[in-house]
């Protein structure tokens, strides 16, 4: 079910207090969802009832995004606090090092995590922060095309462009591989989700000077790339397992930037095995 919770998150300014939107559903060891940039909390949709039946599934939307508020004044959009304000939201739900899975941002997210030694496992689908500055220009500029696009098509359009297989790719082809499978519905609130999220900017500011240089001892990590991933190309991949050498890496064949839509079976089974 979809609720809220806020809890202060310190700052230069003292205590700040966020709020986060977040969905439960699940029993078992708690798993935390980290969606990535301009997306919801719902393009887990596909994978979290699988997941449910193991894991006490904890899906968010990030500040800025989704149903979730941005952040207040004298907190910034970068790794640094985005991963406080997450070990903070843990604390509030009484979450003991959760397992996480993230997806884009969301990936980088749940690594910076398992650096900082908060959760006990880590599974990463196409993480940025291992691209090359041709790769990240390259992704920032898809990303705000997709952004400007999203807020200059009236809604009618969308929904229009929606019901069909062919408007729902040229809505979503660049983040799936198999865009017909994801229904009118969650195109049309993804969409929406995109042109709305008030962190988008700023998020995207704070990422131009990140890149994940460091290994991440102790807890097992899983890095997944889609192999039709056109968003961050599937060779960043064998950059993290060269950063951290103990990752077990997996193709997902077939799937594109946000596998989730695009094979939730194969999607769930390396998530639950990366957090076994």
């Amino acid at each position: 079910m979809s609720a809220t919770v806020s809890f202060p998150v310190p700052s230069p300014r003292g205590p700040q207090n966020v709020t986060v939107s977040y969905a439960r559903v699940g029993r078992g060891e708690p798993l935390l969802l980290l969606h990535g940039i301009g997306h919801h909390r719902q393009a887990w949709d596909p994978v979290v009832d699988i997941l449910a039946t193991e894991r006490d599934v904890i899906a968010v939307d990030l500040p800025g995004f989704g149903a979730s508020p941005g952040l207040p004044d004298g907190l910034a959009y970068d790794l640094p606090t985005t991963s406080a304000v997450f070990g903070a939201f843990c604390e509030a739900l009484e979450l003991d090092r959760p397992h996480v899975a993230g997806n884009s941002l969301g990936g980088l997210l749940a690594l910076d995590l398992g650096r900082e030694k908060l959760v006990r496992s880590v599974t990463a689908l196409s993480p940025a922060g291992f691209w090359s500055q041709a790769e990240r220009r390259y992704a920032f500029g898809v990303l705000l095309a997709m952004r400007r696009i999203a807020r200059r098509m009236p809604l009618p359009l969308v929904e229009r462009l929606a019901r069909t297989a062919a408007g729902r790719a040229a809505l979503t082809s660049t983040i799936y591989a198999r865009p017909a499978r994801r229904s009118p519905d969650a195109v049309v609130a993804e969409t929406l989700a995109l042109a709305h999220a008030t962190g988008f900017d700023a998020t995207l500011r704070a990422g131009a000077d990140i890149r994940f240089i460091d290994d991440i001892p102790g807890i097992p990590v899983t890095v997944a790339w889609g192999t039709r991933d056109l968003l961050l190309v599937r060779r960043q991949g064998v950059r993290a397992k060269q950063i951290i050498p103990r990752a077990r890496l997996v193709r997902l064949p077939g799937c594109g930037h946000c596998p989730m839509n695009d094979d939730p079976a194969l999607v769930a089974r390396v998530i639950l095995d990366g957090s076994r």
